[in-house]
């Protein structure tokens, strides 16, 4: 597994989503890194990460992270944050090792679980039904992984269509573009980010049969998002200190208000 660290102190775990990687999370780690010690992991499969997972179910994928962190990294009080998909595997891992779990940040993602099951998950957005699907996205991305991660990143953002809007303007720069294209241009990883998706069956079964995280947790979502994304959460979280949506932000909360989410972040680690 791939991850770049930096900063000393407390650990802290960032978890990326699809489309991205642990760059992700750049714009915000030169300040965790202050008085934190940040490890942003490739997750399994994914980035520059090596091999394939045994799954990518994400009570999988959090045994691949806690491995590393508390196995090979020897730390046991991980702060765990993820967005995306990369919450889910955040909450896996704070439900299957509460002990080794010091505080949870959970950024913008409905939880697949008792209160949306699989199908109705699918039927959130168009591009969870067509990640969905066997070996199709693979047939009509692989080519043109660049183009369709460009197009991709504009319509969850704020003021996109995922939102209502007509803005095509993206908050990626072309650089960011092109890193993330660098590695989901690998067939095996270009799969592995679509197995994150058809994998949301089982998901849901591992979410419903999780034991109920009570480690302090941040919730935070785009705006407008807060509420029926903590409808899917709280059930399963049994001690969210604070919930808030990101102002002027859509899906990517940090590329698009990272001052505020760095604050948000701060503010909650530090207790």
């Amino acid at each position: 597994m791939h991850y770049v660290t930096g900063g000393s102190g407390p650990p802290v775990v960032l978890l990326h989503g699809w489309p991205q990687t642990w760059y992700g999370w750049w714009p915000v780690m030169p300040a965790l890194a202050e008085h934190h010690t940040v490890y942003a992991v490739d997750l399994p499969g994914l980035g520059d990460s090596k091999g394939s997972p045994a799954g990518y179910d994400k009570a999988t994928l959090a045994r691949y992270v806690h491995s590393l962190i508390a196995g090979r990294l020897g730390r046991r009080d991980a702060r765990v944050i993820g967005h995306d998909l990369g919450a889910a595997v955040a909450f896996q891992y704070a439900a299957q090792f509460p002990a080794e779990t010091a505080r949870l940040g959970y950024l913008d993602l409905p939880l697949p679980g008792p209160k949306i099951d699989a199908a109705a998950y699918r039927s959130l957005s168009w591009h969870i039904a067509f990640h969905s699907q066997r070996r199709v996205p693979e047939a009509v991305v692989g080519d043109d992984v660049r183009e369709y991660l460009a197009l991709f990143y504009p319509q969850v953002s704020f003021g996109g269509t995922a939102f209502g809007g007509t803005s095509e303007r993206s908050p990626f720069t072309d650089a960011e573009i092109d890193e993330y294209a660098r590695t989901y241009r690998r067939p095996e990883v270009l799969s592995g980010g679509f197995e994150l998706y058809r994998s949301l069956d089982k998901d849901v079964r591992d979410t419903t049969a999780a034991a109920r995280v009570r480690v302090p947790t941040l919730l935070m979502t785009a705006q407008g998002q807060l509420k029926p994304v903590q409808a899917t959460a709280s059930p399963r979280m049994a001690n969210i200190v604070r919930a808030v949506d990101v102002p002027k932000a859509g899906h990517w909360l940090v590329e698009e208000n990272p001052k505020f989410v760095t604050a948000e972040l701060l503010r909650f680690l530090d207790g």
